[in-house]
């Protein structure tokens, strides 16, 4: 990689922290008695849902499903593979998607089609970022944190090639050819 990457913070820790505390409340309100399933898109959703669900004061499942549009890239192939599969039922329960970011619509629309199929009682998504501007397929964000231009992000769960993850604040990218 000849290139250097250069990082801005976009949003902050204390940001971050502030909606993941509105989203919590918000979603108690509609699911205190539900005993809801909540989906982590993995891997880029991992830290916003462990925030999340230390929010949530009522009984809950959690279920990982792992999804795969990139690649190594920057750019979304637009082929959506399940690299890791559901193990919980969903026929019948309260379900609620956790995504990191919404961009192009096409894997969160994927998987959204794929739980309808599954006829849960409800299906919800909720999600810290979208980027609107790059949509290519219809997606309702029931939950939504941020909307955020149409920039490459990473940091908080979002990654560049595997790397950022860690980082306690959400940051541009840029990359210097």
């Amino acid at each position: 990689m000849g290139s250097q990457p250069k990082l801005s913070i976009f949003l902050t820790k204390d940001e971050i922290e502030a909606a993941v505390k509105r989203l919590a409340a918000e979603i108690r309100r509609e699911y205190q008695d539900k005993y809801p399933l909540l989906i982590c898109v993995l891997k880029g959703s991992f830290m916003f849902m462990a925030d999340l669900i230390r929010h949530l004061d009522f009984p809950l499942e959690v279920e990982f499903i792992r999804l795969s549009s990139y690649g190594r890239g920057r750019e979304s192939s637009g082929k959506i593979k399940a690299v890791q599969g559901l193990r919980s039922k969903v026929r019948g329960r309260e379900v609620l998607v956790v995504e990191d970011i919404v961009d192009t619509g096409l894997t969160t629309g994927f998987l959204l089609d794929h739980l309808r199929q599954k006829k849960p009682t409800s299906l919800s998504l909720c999600a810290l970022t979208d980027k609107p501007s790059r949509r290519q397929f219809p997606v309702t964000i029931d939950y939504l944190g941020f909307t955020v231009p149409d920039k490459f992000l990473v940091g908080y769960g979002l990654d560049w090639g595997e790397k950022f993850r860690n980082l306690p604040d959400i940051c541009l990218l840029e990359v210097e050819e």
